[in-house]
């Protein structure tokens, strides 16, 4: 910054008159203002002010229909409406992270198609019934995963209640299986096959689909092989689990095709650590690969 050499009495009077001493040339020795040069900054006429042009605001995007496409609205439901704000409110506050595995499921597909094929069996077992033991299981397992951040605390739960995405007209909804680690497969299954039917028909009651510590997000059934899902608030994982579909593999020095489903865990970190998550995927892992070991 240039130094503004001035006397006393200069500073003084441009002070009082609001000059700027910078705007002042000075006619002293080495270019000090004095006194006259104020007398005739104070003389000379005011220096007009340019006013800039008012900037008027950018024009609104015109809807779609003024461009010429058609369309139609769907006014959005009160549970479509929560939905949003949930997930907004969940992507924006919660410090995601995610940690993925590759499940090989031939063996569970082989005890699928045993209970199934059984004589008399009155049920029709899923991968994702497998899906929800396994996940069931490794919360049992790992139960520092079964959690929820609060402020004061982290809460973790004594009882294993997972919940299961159900898609329907008004949106996405999260019936709870309580108690699922203490259920068969077959149960499991007529569980989730009846909320699933109630949630699509919208007879779900609150209960339903309140509370529960865990959710599971299966869109295997769509052809989707991998995908991340929004953890569910208040809870602080929930797993996407995509399509079993036949890879190359390495089997001890050899390649290999095996059937392998990619399963990507999403984690609220303030409540789970990473190596909490990366436990609790390498139980899962372990109960898929080796589903006789959920029987026992």
């Amino acid at each position: 910054m240039t130094r503004i050499v001035a006397s006393p009495l200069a500073r003084r009077l441009a002070k009082e008159a609001g000059i700027d001493l910078a705007t002042v040339p000075g006619s002293g020795p080495r270019g000090r203002i004095v006194r006259r040069d104020l007398d005739k900054a104070k003389a000379a006429p005011p220096t007009p002010v340019a006013i800039p042009k008012a900037v008027p605001p950018p024009a609104p995007v015109p809807p779609a229909a003024d461009f010429g496409t058609p369309f139609t609205e769907q006014p959005n439901s009160m549970m479509r409406k929560t939905i949003a704000r949930r997930l907004l409110e969940a992507k924006q506050t919660i410090p995601h992270f995610y940690l993925t595995v590759d499940c090989r499921i031939d063996r569970l597909l082989d005890l699928r198609q045993q209970f199934n094929g059984r004589a008399g069996a009155d049920y029709k077992l899923t991968v994702n019934d497998f899906v929800v033991r396994a996940v069931a299981l490794a919360l049992k397992k790992v139960p520092n995963a079964n959690a929820t951040w609060t402020e004061e605390a982290v809460r973790r739960y004594d009882r294993v209640d997972v919940s299961v995405a159900v898609a329907t007209p008004n949106g996405l909804i999260t019936p709870v299986i309580r108690n699922a680690d203490a259920k068969g497969l077959a149960a499991l299954s007529a569980e989730i096959k009846a909320l699933s039917a109630r949630a699509k028909d919208g007879k779900l009651m609150p209960e339903d689909y309140q509370g529960g510590g865990f959710t599971i997000s299966n869109l295997g059934m769509y052809g989707v092989k991998e995908f991340s899902a929004i953890v569910n608030p208040p809870q602080s994982c929930i797993l996407a689990v995509g399509a079993g579909e036949k890879r190359p593999v390495v089997d001890g020095n050899a390649l290999a095709i095996a059937t392998v489903m990619t399963c990507t865990l999403s984690v609220d970190h303030r409540s789970v650590d990473g190596a909490v998550g990366a436990d609790f995927l390498a139980a899962f892992k372990g109960f898929v690969e080796d589903p006789l070991s959920m029987m026992l």
